[in-house]
């Protein structure tokens, strides 16, 4: 079993992974919205990706013979003045997984929770990919002066989590 303090961190992570899904999908609807279907389709593979980690804790949880408890999730913004909100809107809450992420590790390792810290390398191999991913995508987005860069980059985006789902 788990500890009290890894398991109420895990349980904050799930949270937090099924708030990020659900911020995701509020930023596929503001794109589909301005008709940038490349990039709402981006944000989908996100929160669908999102949804995969809460169940990757979810799983070790209950591996560890342990009890999920959910929380309630807030509604996210829906609503952004421009695509290049949006982006930094993504990669801040990146940054925020990636500090989560290390807080639950920093329990972890309080707790000389071998096990659990292993798994959670995991995540923290993501959150480097995922912010990577994300800085690249907003510092792209804030050079566009020009709505065809813009609609290259959103059918860009598209074939990109098109892919990603094929593999």
């Amino acid at each position: 079993m788990l500890s009290k303090p890894v398991l109420d961190a895990l349980n904050d992570q799930i949270n937090a992974e099924l708030a990020s899904a659900y911020l995701y999908l509020s930023m596929a609807a503001w794109f589909e919205g301005e008709n940038l279907a490349g990039s709402a389709q981006w944000m989908r593979r996100q929160a669908r990706e999102e949804v995969a980690h809460a169940m990757k804790l979810f799983d070790y949880i209950c591996d560890q013979d342990s009890r999920v408890t959910l929380g309630a999730i807030a509604a996210p913004k829906g609503e952004f003045k421009d695509w290049n909100e949006v982006w930094e809107k993504a990669l801040a809450h990146e940054e925020k997984v990636t500090a989560l992420i290390n807080k639950c590790c920093d329990v972890a390792v309080k707790e000389k929770d071998r096990a659990t810290e292993v798994m959670l390398q995991w995540f923290v191999t993501e959150q480097v990919e995922e912010e990577r991913t994300a800085r690249s995508i907003r510092d792209q987005a804030a050079m566009i002066k020009h709505s065809t860069a813009m609609f290259f980059l959103d059918r860009h985006l598209g074939k990109s989590a098109r892919k990603e789902e094929d593999e």
